[in-house]
């Protein structure tokens, strides 16, 4: 069991700042150069990786209008949509495939896809891929996933709509083909989804169920959930990106914009920067702080033999008196010698 992955030139797990992969899925709006403006967007936001999915409409479902191959008219997005239909309008054309991840590796980006049969899978490894993404309704694709996992590549697993059992069959499967280089992702497989169905809690359970490096594919709106989700041992973030929600797009409507993605790097990083140790106490950074805490002072001129009194005594900074708790036990006591305005109280005054 491994504690971190290694994708192309970047570390994966929690002892290494949050990997971020965008999701360009079928943002592209079927435009190549939409794709590498995306791609473009991505690599100047500070994300380390881009991701593609590798699927034909024949490759991902049949051609048949019947009840179960249309999605039900509630769904938010995509209300009463033909799979087949739907998969036309959003797949990424395989013959854009090579001149996205020449782009990509161009602009100093980690690219990877989630294949969704063997073509795919063939495809991606002519290209190099540097890891193999499954999709949450693709987790119950055990030969899917062995044939993935036997290429030797890291391989992010997504756990949308899965069971233990089916989370525990997948990553066997993985590592029963020689494969421990697995990233085990949390997610919510609805979209958009809701923030309080995101389970962040269950992050360590999966962490500890699989022994994998944990992460999060994230479908919510914004960036809060994932910089949640770090400080609960999450070490890869996906979410979905889009040079723009208002131009439309399959799924443009849990997207982030490119600033928001920057974003995204920024405070997963500072998140994680933030976990440090389980420790309490000072820091070092605060030496300064400690020297102007409050301790107990003499606030004007007393002579020998004066009394100790709220006036001539109080509690201010900075430090070097006596602890302010002390202030019932100096009261009413007298002063051994003279002390100006500004002298710490210590005892040998007293």
């Amino acid at each position: 069991m491994n504690s971190s992955v290694r994708i192309g030139r970047h570390d994966i797990g929690p002892e290494h700042p949050p990997f971020v992969v965008a999701e360009v899925s079928g943002n592209h709006n079927g435009s190549l150069d939409r794709a590498l403006e995306i791609i473009d967007a991505v690599a100047d936001s500070g994300a380390h990786a881009v991701k593609l999915q590798t699927y034909r409409p024949d490759t991902i479902t049949v051609d048949v209008d019947a009840p179960a191959f249309r999605l039900t008219d509630e769904h938010e997005l995509w209300g009463g949509q033909n799979l087949y239909r739907l998969y036309e309008q959003a797949h990424t054309p395989w013959e854009w495939h090579e001149r996205l991840f020449s782009h990509a590796r161009k602009r100093g980006l980690e690219v990877f896809s989630s294949p969704f049969d063997p073509t795919a899978v063939e495809l991606l490894e002519s290209l190099d891929s540097p890891a193999y993404k499954i999709a949450s309704s693709e987790l119950v694709d055990l030969p899917l996933i062995e044939l993935c996992a036997s290429t030797g590549k890291p391989l992010v697993l997504s756990t949308g709509m899965a069971t233990v059992a089916e989370i525990d069959a997948a990553v066997r499967t993985a590592r029963a083909a020689g494969n421990d280089q697995l990233v085990v992702l949390s997610c919510t497989a609805s979209y958009p989804a809701a923030p309080q169905e995101s389970n962040l809690r269950g992050i360590p359970l999966l962490a500890g169920l699989t022994g994998a490096v944990v992460g999060l594919s994230d479908h919510t709106a914004g960036i809060g959930v994932p910089v949640a989700a770090v400080a609960l041992g999450a070490g890869l973030i996906e979410k979905h990106v889009t040079l723009s929600r208002d131009d439309g797009g399959v799924d443009s409507a849990f997207s982030l914009e490119p600033a928001e993605l920057s974003a995204l790097v920024i405070e997963t990083r500072r998140a994680w920067q933030a976990l440090g140790e389980a420790t309490l106490g000072p820091k070092p950074s605060e030496r300064e702080g400690l020297r102007l805490r409050r301790s107990l002072y003499v606030v004007e001129d007393v002579r020998t033999g004066d009394a100790v009194t709220s006036r001539n005594v109080r509690s201010i900074r900075p430090a070097g008196g006596l602890p302010p708790g002390e202030i019932g036990n100096v009261l009413g006591r007298r002063f051994r010698t003279d002390a100006a305005k500004g002298t710490p109280l210590t005892w040998d005054l007293i």
